[in-house]
């Protein structure tokens, strides 16, 4: 199982979004029944009760030990655009029964969440079941129709993160980049997996939109469709390549050509064992991009076809000023060919005197999941980036974190939840959650406490105890105290 990462081990939880809120996202985006229960509330005369809220998971997703809190922008820009607008309303008459009192829709016309305050705890931060990631507290109806769009909000956007940042560690420190737009659940998914992804550690993605909405660095070079497109030599109608520091064009066709034999020798491969029609699309790539040339060798033959081409079309855009990025493998055994293109690699680098040509990137895909990656670091793999799509961004291992939003308190009175299955009885009761840390700066364990109680802190020892084990307990002397969750949202504005 992954354990916990060490706090500021993931990019920065802040993205900017130069878009205004997914217009998705709005007041209707929630389940009929907290319509109704709305009204049944303001047909009790309960509109002006204060209500708290917790939503929180019970279990850990993927059979580990953390979960990464994301979602929490999103929120507060929900917040922000809380209402119902009049198409909102008489669509709402047209589903809810005629006896609904006119007066209700007046009362659903009126809401904001300007009486609402939010609690959460910082996005990005490592979080443990049972633990509130975010407390709303405010008027019972209103905060009773934000419950399904705060879970969608917020159930998605961890669970992926939590994903990510499991593949970063598994990963260590190589380059992770998300590939996943392609097998997401919808374009919305897609958007929310790159962004997410991000914030869990990976370092770019190939989704073009999620890199302008979110300033997430966009990477990617091409696809077989590009390899196989190409016949010969004659299909290229540009030959020619200008160098580096702006001299005369270059007939970079039969520049390529003249290495091609003595690359072949020294890679022990007849030149006529390799594609054409791959060199052809090798350097019509190296032409359009000679600063980004990152080629796919897996299309024919990789160690006979792909890299003693790639390494043809290198060594020349090397001679004219230029330096190649690397290769991408997509299929086969990545580890065995990892290392045997690195191989390659240094007997280039040793035949024709470049150094750098044997610290090519070397980039891997093909339908990689975490377990993956563990074996290849069993492997001895000579992999530098990952491109990682299908597992990550639909979370195959599970689909989906659980959260749940619960009511704790009603009017200062605590309220809670029974069951004979332990895992669904509530902690009542507003509460401040404190995380202890160790005097070496360790993070020991999160404490839950009512108001009222006195806090925590570095002075004295506290008594521990678990909400259901009453044989887990433990004093614990904090070296460090924090107060988890701070107000985001209050007085209808965002307080960062």
């Amino acid at each position: 199982m992954a354990t916990p990462p060490p706090q500021g081990s993931f990019n920065d939880s802040h993205i900017s979004h130069k878009n205004n809120q997914n217009g998705i996202v709005q007041s209707l985006l929630t389940d009929l029944y907290q319509v109704t229960m709305a009204y049944a509330y303001w047909k009790s005369e309960k509109r002006h009760e204060i209500a708290v809220f917790d939503l929180f998971f019970r279990k850990n997703p993927f059979k580990g030990e953390f979960t990464l809190f994301a979602g929490l922008e999103e929120c507060l820009k929900y917040l922000q655009n809380f209402r119902f607008s009049e198409s909102d309303i008489n669509y709402l008459r047209t589903i809810l029964p005629p006896s609904v009192e006119e007066e209700f829709y007046d009362y659903l016309g009126s809401l904001d969440a300007s009486e609402v305050s939010l609690y959460a705890v910082p996005e990005g931060t490592v979080v443990f079941p049972r633990v509130p990631l975010i407390t709303v507290e405010g008027p019972l109806p209103v905060v009773q129709l934000m419950e399904t769009t705060l879970l969608n909000l917020i159930n998605y956007a961890s669970l992926v993160a939590t994903n990510a940042a499991r593949f970063r560690m598994a990963a260590g420190n190589k380059q992770l980049l998300e590939f996943g737009l392609r097998r997401a659940q919808g374009p919305d998914g897609a958007l929310s997996a790159s962004r997410y992804c991000y914030i869990g550690g990976f370092d770019g993605t190939s989704n073009v939109l999620a890199g302008k909405m979110f300033d997430i660095p966009v990477r990617g070079t091409h696809a077989h469709a590009f390899v196989t497109s190409y016949v010969g030599l004659q299909d290229l109608k540009n030959r020619l390549l200008t160098p580096l520091d702006g001299d005369s064009p270059t007939d970079f066709v039969s520049a390529c050509l003249e290495l091609r034999e003595e690359v072949c020798k020294t890679l022990d491969v007849l030149h006529e064992e390799t594609k054409e029609s791959e060199l052809t699309a090798f350097i019509a790539y190296a032409t359009a991009f000679p600063k980004g040339f990152l080629a796919l060798v897996d299309t024919y033959d990789v160690l006979r076809s792909g890299v003693p081409n790639f390494c043809t079309v290198a060594l020349a855009l090397h001679r004219l000023g230029y330096r190649a990025i690397g290769i991408r493998l997509d299929s086969g055994d990545l580890a065995y060919l990892s290392k045997a293109v690195r191989q390659h690699f240094r007997k280039i680098a040793d035949r024709f005197e470049v150094p750098s040509m044997a610290n090519f990137t070397i980039v891997a895909s093909n339908d990689i999941n975490e377990d993956t990656l563990h074996s290849l670091n069993q492997q001895g793999h000579e992999i530098d980036s990952f491109g990682i799509g299908t597992h990550l961004v639909t979370c195959q291992r599970q689909p989906a974190l659980g959260c749940v939003f619960k009511l704790v308190e009603v009017n200062k009175q605590a309220r809670i939840k029974l069951s004979q299955d332990m895992d669904k009885v509530t902690l009542p009761g507003k509460k401040n959650i404190y995380r202890l840390y160790s005097h070496e700066g360790h993070a020991l364990i999160d404490l839950m406490q009512r108001p009222h109680e006195q806090p925590p802190d570095n002075e004295r020892r506290v008594l521990c105890r678990h909400p259901f084990e009453e044989s887990k307990r433990a004093y614990v002397s904090p070296g460090t105290v924090q107060l988890l969750q701070k107000l985001y949202w209050t007085k209808g504005e965002v307080r960062i």
